[in-house]
């Protein structure tokens, strides 16, 4: 199984049915998985989108927060 970014989610429309919906951590964009790695919460998630990241060739430069 492809890792997931986040948990998948049903949804139902009417005259159609259900549709399952799956957020694998390769079809996200690059810029979605950046933004998670400086606001996220969850640490195992985080490592999950630098790994990602590093597959895809792209190099994170660490920046230190200055209180400005």
């Amino acid at each position: 199984m492809p890792i997931k970014f986040k948990p998948s989610q049903k949804t139902f429309v009417k005259g159609r049915g259900t549709r399952i919906e799956h957020f694998y951590i390769k079809n996200t964009s690059t810029k979605e998985l950046i933004e998670y790695i400086n606001k996220g919460q969850k640490p195992k998630v985080k490592q999950k989108c630098r790994n990602e990241l590093d597959r895809r060739g792209v190099n994170l430069v660490w920046v230190p927060v200055t209180s400005d």
